[in-house]
């Protein structure tokens, strides 16, 4: 059921239920954070496995002080200036976080939507909400309420329906625990823009087999097809064949249908790029095509966060 009704979503997450929620990055699978038993929930619908953590969601930076260990000028000084939005800081946790939530690592990630609809429903709850996309693990990250009913249909009973998602990929996720910050996903909120706030360069570790934070796997965001990606405007390997079909960054090609083939943007915008990413993968995928092909963005900006994606998706599984 996908309904803009709040008051059900916010008696459903009370009751231990989950819930798809929007947010301005991607729609997010819902439940009480405070509740081991409603956050195991959010694994098994999904298939996550139990060692990639989730990350807690508030309405402000006010209710996350008793979740951290922490009193970091860093993090008050980070949200002030991004939040909310699409940012995520890692700290160290108290007990009040279940290790469920962060896989039993001593750090939990936390954020504050920028979605008017999900300040509203985090207000009104005496509990964060963890909330990792709504995906089945691995495939492509929905920024549609339809999306997040493909893939679940009945067995999520509600999503509360926010409309699209306006960032259209993750948040980005920062590690300010440490002698210095180190970004451990990148996403909707540019390194430059971080680096510009700091006053200093910050290094970047977006992959591991043991994920320190959300969206950290090798593969991932698999379109149910194989993706592959291109240089420029060459194909790799045996080339395109009918039935396929292609995303562009900025312009179609010449000697493919134009009907399979799916422009990011126009004027070359890494946002509108990034905000189309996961939309396009999906409606790729709908024409069971052989191959994804797919053109990487520029790497600045959240054009990072796109190729990113794109890399997992190319690593994953169809």
């Amino acid at each position: 059921m996908i309904s803009k009704d709040l008051h059900k979503a916010i008696e459903l997450l009370r009751s231990g239920q989950l819930v798809g929620i929007p947010t301005e990055t991607v729609y997010g699978l819902a439940a009480n954070g405070c509740d081991p038993k409603a956050v195991a929930g959010i694994f098994d619908l999904k298939d996550r496995p139990r060692f990639d953590p989730v990350i807690l969601h508030f309405s402000e930076p006010e209710r996350m002080e008793s979740f951290v260990k922490m009193d970091s000028g860093l993090a008050r000084s980070l949200f002030e200036a991004f939040s909310p939005g699409a940012l995520t800081l890692l700290l160290p946790k108290t007990e009040k976080v279940p290790d469920i939530v962060t896989a039993g690592l001593p750090k939990v990630a936390l954020r504050i939507p920028d979605h008017p609809m999900t300040l509203e429903l985090l207000r009104n709850l005496p509990f964060p909400l963890a909330a990792p996309s709504a995906n089945l693990f691995g495939r492509t990250s929905p920024t549609r309420p339809a999306h997040v009913t493909d893939q679940f249909g009945e067995d999520l009973p509600f999503v509360l329906d926010g409309g699209a998602c306006t960032v259209g990929i993750e948040s980005t996720i920062l590690d300010i625990s440490g002698p210095r910050p180190v970004i451990l996903r990148q996403g909707g909120i540019p390194q430059e823009d971080l680096e510009a706030h700091l006053g200093y360069a910050l290094e970047s570790r977006s992959s591991s087999s043991q994920p320190e934070a959300p969206g950290m796997t090798h593969s991932h965001y698999s379109p149910g097809c194989p993706v592959v990606l291109m240089e420029g405007r060459a194909f790799p390997g045996e080339g395109y064949r009918s039935g396929d079909h292609v995303i562009r960054f900025k312009t179609l090609l010449e000697d493919v249908p134009k009907e399979a083939q799916i422009v990011l943007s126009t004027g070359g915008d890494v946002r509108e790029a990034a905000s189309q990413l996961f939309k396009a993968l999906h409606d790729a995928s709908r024409t069971n095509p052989r191959v994804i092909w797919a053109e990487c963005a520029p790497n600045t900006g959240v054009g990072r966060a796109i190729n990113d994606r794109l890399r997992r998706a190319a690593r994953a599984r169809g």
